[in-house]
């Protein structure tokens, strides 16, 4: 399996996203429609995402980095047993 022709597809969607997000984003603006305006319809603060961001992060990084301490050590041991040639 090609890692590139992934990659490529990754980063062309992430850059259509952006293109449609910028797109929306200038026609909602035209339109006098602002994200806080939005986020108060749906009766979310700007405060209550960053708290809501601030807990997601609080819970992922221990588990982020409690797995990487096992994948690291894996992967670098299969990695300098790997016979040199294998895999191209």
């Amino acid at each position: 399996m090609q890692a590139e022709p992934l990659l490529y597809s990754a980063f062309s969607g992430l850059i259509k996203f952006a293109i449609a997000s910028v797109a929306i984003g200038a026609t909602l603006s035209a339109m006098d429609i602002s994200a806080v305006d939005v986020l108060k319809d749906m009766g979310v603060t700007p405060d209550k995402i960053r708290l809501l961001a601030s807990g997601a992060v609080d819970w992922a990084l221990p588990h982020f980095l409690l797995g990487s301490m096992v994948i690291v050590p894996i992967w670098l041991v299969l990695f300098l047993l790997k016979p040199p040639g294998f895999g191209k």
